[in-house]
């Protein structure tokens, strides 16, 4: 596996990946959201949303892209936004392939792009998630790679 800067011929691959890595996250988000909240967040439906989301990002100027690669095929990316001024780096999105999760993909592309936000200046690393029981593997490896949880509350009501 190798860690290689993004290139626009592989935004469908990233996608792609992403839609598959992300749907059990959006099925445990849909379990714990109230359903007419959960349906105003994704009205035509979370991949659709999600597939923007992951564009947006992937084109951003202020956001850099590498991408996982394992015998030629793209299997993971990260995405990382810095914020100067906080002297914060980002994880802004990152993903892996579910047919090569639990082989330390997502382990190597967090410390990627953890020593770059560190070669770029930056002091702190952040990353967010959820709570929901989708978003547990990603909790587990933010918290193996010595990320310390800052307890937050979202609340959210349809009105």
């Amino acid at each position: 596996m190798q860690i290689k800067p993004y290139d626009p011929h592989q935004l469908d691959a990233v996608i792609r990946l992403s839609l598959r890595a992300w749907s059990p996250v959006f099925d445990s988000i849909q379990n714990v959201l109230d359903a007419e909240v959960y349906q105003q967040f994704y009205p035509n439906g979370w991949r659709v949303s999600q597939q923007k989301a992951v564009a947006d990002v992937c084109a951003a100027e202020d956001t850099n892209v590498w991408v996982a690669m394992d015998a030629g095929f793209t299997v993971g990316f990260v995405a990382v936004k810095l914020h100067l001024e906080d002297s914060m780096g980002e994880v802004y999105m990152v993903a892996v392939d579910p047919d090569f999760q639990g082989r330390g993909i997502g382990t190597a592309l967090m410390e990627f792009a953890m020593d770059w936000m560190k070669q770029a200046g930056m002091a702190i690393a952040m990353v967010e998630t959820g709570c929901d029981s989708g978003h547990a593997p990603a909790r587990h490896t933010y918290e193996k790679l010595g990320f310390g949880l800052f307890p937050t509350a979202k609340y959210f009501k349809k009105l």
